[in-house]
């Protein structure tokens, strides 16, 4: 027996809107879930008796009229239930009005996973605190520290962790159900207070509840009913040209974690170590009980399954002592979001010992099952503390079977499952229902996919594997995991396996081969399946080819811990970057930022960015640099980079664009600045500002957009130090000629001296400079310190400019400027008009060479009271060092040893961003995601 599915329900988490009907935006749920009788402990308000209307308007909830006792506020429409008597699913704690309940569409928690478009697993980060915010299964404020999602909004208690579902963003293909047409994905909740419905205008979000929806890749925002009158495509909004589509992004799953796939530094576990959940708060092993319960009430550990006894991991349910099996029953379902029919289940008495628990994970244990008097058949005790949930053995089942590709007209179908169903005969049975009859069934393969909310894991069944045991031994282990699970109709094609490894921290200067011996002297690579297919030599860096997931997951788990020649590795997984899909306008922007710069901004920033555009656009710079995100951009013909960190940041990413300008399909791309560091110099003339003060993020993306490109000079500096010489401490020595680039300037003498002692400072106490007021608070006391200092610089140094020798006035520090900002925003050349000079600008081609007195001049330059001395003006400069000398170039600073230091331009001029003065458009207006004359629905409620 076989039933197709009808294609006109809505898929409504993790995938969209799909339209009903439409092949291309197929739903996967035929039918909504049931809401299940009975009473059950949950938090919140009292409980009256009474029952919600009929289950077919709400999907999944087991609603229950309550009566109120503290001011409440509906889930649907936000507006404060007034009264005493609301409607309360006794499940995932949904709140609405009793005219609300017809209009609800948000699915239960208890059948959210089986409405999931395409499974996509989540990334968690480190626990934090989130102001205001929501937690997406049980619907409270999170007050404790919680977990949030890398990659969308997702927020959620620890104990609640194994309560979601995989509906995370579909970030690039996978070889798995990739399809072209880019579709809404809807998260619910924790919208501003103020956010506005894009159909009806009302307001739609609020602080007091999970209430509203938003598409994480546009931003559109509606209330949950008003949803259904917007297109299902969605265009990216007002960051379209900015965004990675997904559809050019390709990354074949080879066994990595999330994590490693987006190169986000991995956080413990969430749900491991004993996390169970009572409800509200964390209970595992060891810990006790929240609270005794009432007189007349009792309270029960319940697992689901052998593998929530193996971790210890379950569920507290508090319960009258005179309930009986169905009501205890019930409330253990409810209590672990089980969405199945009681009546295939029991719950069976779980030995108190440690070892009676193993030998009951492992099926050996007898079993004793609540009767309806509440206690165990054969026994004068009192009903055990513990228990666990088992199936019924079935003689047959129906069982959904999805189609492994988008383009068909059915969700699912349904099929009829006994003893003797294998997965091959299940094979020939659905494929005459999903149009693919004329196709041979040697082409196709059933596949089982667990949608756990961090691992999707697939799974290719042997063609006699008995799909009735399959079932049982899943419910065997957890009797939720069988909600999770999912059974694919695929095409058996075989993917090539393909991972591209980026390889940094290797010796640098070395050749191909010689870079493939190493490697393989440290890790044993496997020549027929890996070979080196990019060789970045002056930074030490390789891309390897591995042609085998196996072995990618070994190269890439030795690597990332290895050390070579005394250097530390970095592997990171990058993705195929598909640039012949990128739509014509588009014009992606590459983000690179520094997380220790501005205090814990940088970190926060890095994860904003990520959830506002495709995560694999975004790179955290302490983990590899700047050359694996131009590397996987080398092949976009037009892109736009933003640097968000110091000044010595950009000078980094400038530098590292200038060494791989060769390579890159685009070897001019624009440089937009978000400052986070402590000067910010050449920020400021760009008028991205002083620094980042928590601005929000979309506008900071929006300025990138509409900002004006202009030129900027990049100098080239070597240092050639010809004779050994030692400083007063006796710390520098000769060192080999090096090449350093200049943006913003260079100094020589008392300035850098007192950011070398700042530099010394930091790097002593990094923990403590994380503020910018504290970092300049420094800059004073060190600069107190050296007011009396007395170097006489120019008795030290000869300086030539155009090959003529400058005679030098009576100077502590010597300053060549490239940039009208120096010391956090001072104008060091002033503004007096010079005829000796011409006017500087950052394009002309000039450096500008100034003096200082000492501490007490610079003071008086940042102070706006004094300018600095004007020596010079030319583009091409050559300073001798007689002894060893305090520089600094870009606030980079270090003693240099007697020799020469060459100042000339490098090359072309760089491109750069200047923020535009107007203010950019706000994102409130992307009239190309609403529907033509949507009216809101009949009835709306709100």
């Amino acid at each position: 027996m076989a039933a197709a599915a009808e294609p006109g329900a809505r898929a409504w988490l993790g995938g969209g809107s799909p339209r009903p009907g439409s092949p291309a935006c197929s739903p996967v749920l035929g039918s909504g879930g049931r809401a299940r009788p009975g009473p059950g402990p949950g938090p919140g308000p009292e409980r009256a008796g009474a029952r919600a209307p009929g289950p077919a308007a709400t999907p999944g909830h087991s609603f229950r009229k309550v009566t109120l006792t503290k001011p409440t506020f509906c889930h649907l429409c936000s507006d404060f239930i007034w009264g005493l008597a609301g409607f309360l699913c006794d499940v995932c704690n949904f709140m609405s009005h009793e005219k609300c309940l017809k209009h609800v569409r948000i699915p239960c928690t208890s059948v959210a996973p089986s409405l999931v478009r395409v499974p996509v697993a989540h990334c968690f980060g480190p626990r934090g605190l989130h102001k205001r915010k929501f937690c997406a299964v049980c619907r409270k404020v999170l007050e404790a520290p919680a977990l949030h999602c890398e990659v969308c909004e997702l927020h959620l208690h620890p104990d609640c962790v194994p309560f979601a579902c995989s509906d995370c963003r579909q970030c690039h293909q996978d070889g798995h159900q990739d399809h072209d047409t880019h579709h809404h994905h809807w998260r619910e909740g924790n919208l501003p207070s103020g956010a506005r419905c894009e159909v009806c205008r009302k307001t739609c979000g609020s602080s007091d509840v999970l209430a509203g929806v938003r598409c994480e890749w546009c931003g559109v925002q509606a209330h949950s009913v008003c949803s259904a009158a917007l297109a299902p495509e969605c265009g990216f909004g007002r960051l379209r040209s900015l965004v990675l589509p997904p559809a050019c992004v390709r990354l074949l799953p080879g066994g990595f974690s999330k994590t490693q796939s987006f190169r986000i530094v991995e956080a413990a576990e969430p749900g491991e170590g004993g996390d169970g959940a009572d409800g509200s708060a964390a209970v595992g092993p060891g810990r006790e009980t929240q609270a005794t319960p009432e007189s007349g009430k009792q309270t029960l550990k319940i697992f689901d399954g052998d593998d929530a006894v193996r971790r210890s991991q379950f569920r507290l349910v508090t319960v009258s002592r005179l309930a009986g099996a169905e009501e205890v029953l019930e409330a253990a379902l409810r209590a672990h979001h089980i969405p199945e029919d009681p009546g295939h289940l029991e719950l069976c008495r779980l030995p108190p010992s440690s070892q009676a628990c193993d030998a009951w994970a492992g099926g050996k244990a007898g079993s004793a099952v609540i009767s309806e008097e509440g206690r165990s058949p054969g026994s004068g005790e009192a009903t055990p503390e513990a228990w666990v949930i088992r199936a019924l053995p079935r003689v047959q089942e129906v069982l959904k079977i999805y189609p492994g590709w988008l383009k068909v007209g059915v969700a699912y179908v349904s099929v009829r499952v006994t003893p003797k169903s294998t997965a091959r005969s299940v094979v020939l049975e659905v494929l005459p229902l999903l149009g693919r009859q004329a196709e041979g069934p040697e082409s196709f393969q059933l596949v089982e996919v667990a949608m756990g909310c961090r691992h999707v894991q697939r799974t290719m069944l042997m063609d006699e594997q008995p799909l009735l045991d399959r079932l049982q031994d899943i419910r065997q282990m957890s009797v939720r995991q069988v909600s999770q699970t999912r059974f694919y109709v695929a095409e058996s094609r075989d993917v090539a396996p393909h991972v591209s490894l980026f390889v940094g921290g290797l010796p640098p200067g070395l050749s191909p081969e010689e870079y493939s011996s190493l490697l393989h002297e440290a890790v044993a690579t496997k020549a027929t399946v890996v070979s080196v297919s990019h060789v970045y030599s002056s930074q030490g860096a390789v891309v390897l080819d591995v042609a085998c997931f196996a072995e990618a997951e070994r190269l890439y788990m030795l690597l990332k811990d290895m050390a070579v020649r005394g250097r530390l590795l970095t592997a990171l997984v990058l993705p195929d970057l598909l640039h012949a899909k990128l739509p014509p306008d588009s014009c992606p922007l590459l983000v690179f930022v520094n997380p220790k710069s501005g205090g814990l901004k940088g970190r926060d920033l890095l994860c904003s960015f990520r959830k506002l555009l495709n995560p694999h656009q975004v790179f955290d710079l302490t983990n590899g640099g700047p050359l694996p995100g131009l590397h996987l951009f080398s092949q976009v013909p037009c892109f736009r980079v933003l640097v968000c960190g110091g000044d010595g940041t950009v000078g980094w990413v400038l530098g590292a664009l200038e060494e791989t300008r060769y390579r890159l399909a685009c070897p001019e791309p624009s440089v937009a600045i978000l400052p986070l560091g402590t000067g910010n110099d050449l920020g400021r003339v760009l008028r991205w500002g002083a620094g980042y003060s928590g601005e929000d993020p979309f506008s900071v993306l929006l300025s990138v957009d509409e900002a004006d490109a202009v030129l900027m000079d990049r100098w080239t500096i070597l240092l050639d130090a010809h004779e050994a010489g030692s400083a007063e401490n006796g710390t520098a020595d000769a060192e080999p000629p090096k090449i350093v680039q200049m943006s913003n300037y260079c100094g020589i003498g008392i300035d850098a001296e007192l950011s070398l002692d700042f530099h010394q400072a930091r790097e002593e106490e990094p923990g403590k400079f994380t503020s910018r007021l504290h970092n300049k608070g420094v800059y004073v006391r060190v600069g107190l310190q050296k007011i009396s200092h007395s170097r006489s610089l120019h008795k030290q140094i000869r300086l030539q400019v155009e090959r003529q020798e400058v005679e030098l006035p009576s100077i502590e520090g010597l300053i060549f400027i490239n940039i009208p900002s120096w010391g956090s925003g001072a104008d060091l050349w002033g503004s007096d008009s010079d005829t000796r000079f011409e006017k500087p600008r950052m394009d002309d081609g000039l450096l500008e060479v100034v003096g200082v007195t000492g501490v007490v001049h610079m003071g008086q330059v940042q102070g706006g009271l004094r300018s600095g001395i004007r020596i010079a003006q030319g583009s091409y400069f050559r300073v001798t060092l007689l002894k060893a000398t305090p520089v600094q170039v870009d606030g980079e600073p270090w003693v240099q040893a007697p020799g020469h230091m060459i100042i000339s331009a490098a090359g072309p001029k760089v491109h750069m961003l200047r923020k535009a003065k107007q203010k950019p458009r706000r994102a409130g207006t992307t009239r190309d995601a609403r529907a033509d004359a949507a009216p809101a629905p009949e009835g709306d409620p709100r």
